[in-house]
């Protein structure tokens, strides 16, 4: 549990250290994402982006464990 804990902190560092440039990737506005506009009321489900970064975690887990 600590080697987790730890990870999550470091890849959470990383991540805010290089916000600045990652903001730019067009994260969030991928073909298949849930987007629901109407007056006066939006909705959104980043569908496709949640999946993408699930795979991506999932993948780097079981890297990590191995």
């Amino acid at each position: 549990m600590r080697r987790v804990l730890i990870m999550l902190g470091v890849v959470l560092l990383v991540v805010g250290l290089l916000w600045p440039w990652l903001s730019r990737i067009p994260w969030g506005r991928l073909p298949g994402d849930i987007v629901i506009r109407r007056e006066g009321f939006g909705f959104y489900f980043p569908w496709v982006t949640t999946l993408i970064i699930s795979i991506a975690v999932s993948l780097a887990l079981w890297w990590w464990r191995k």
